[in-house]
């Protein structure tokens, strides 16, 4: 296994660039270069892309849909700088946020979820209603 002094250079590039004023981010395609190793971690990407675009909480920057090219050695993904921790939270989605852990959300484990369905009553069962209309056509008849 090579060593981090060892292995070749990791490059990133930014295509596509956009600033989204209306979502207070910047969004864009990223393009890693990172031959002679399988991928590279997201938190390293976090890192050196706060450096590039001097961001002071990497907490605001989100990286997404990673696929390695054939062969290897390239990876593009996603990326969003947001300008600050509020609007990252009022505009990406929970499942990224509760993924992040920067959500202070309750955690529903698979347990919990199970009883909460078996708890909500089912509109269209017909234990709970009887059979319906024909009850009404009863009454009048």
């Amino acid at each position: 296994m090579a060593d981090a002094k060892t292995a070749p250079a990791v490059t990133l590039r930014t295509r596509k660039f956009m600033t989204n004023r209306l979502l207070s981010r910047k969004q864009f395609v990223l393009e890693v270069i990172h031959p002679g190793r399988a991928n590279v971690s997201k938190a390293d990407l976090k890192e050196r892309l706060a450096k590039i675009y001097e961001v002071k909480d990497s907490n605001c920057i989100f990286v997404f849909k990673f696929r390695t090219h054939f062969g290897g050695g390239k990876s593009t993904g996603f990326g969003l700088i947001y300008d600050n921790l509020e609007a990252a939270k009022k505009f990406e989605p929970k499942y990224r946020l509760i993924k992040r852990a920067s959500h202070q959300g309750r955690e529903i484990t698979q347990a919990d979820q199970g009883e909460e369905e078996q708890n909500e009553e089912d509109p269209w069962s017909q234990e709970d209603k009887g059979r319906g209309c024909q009850e009404e056509i009863r009454k009048y008849s």
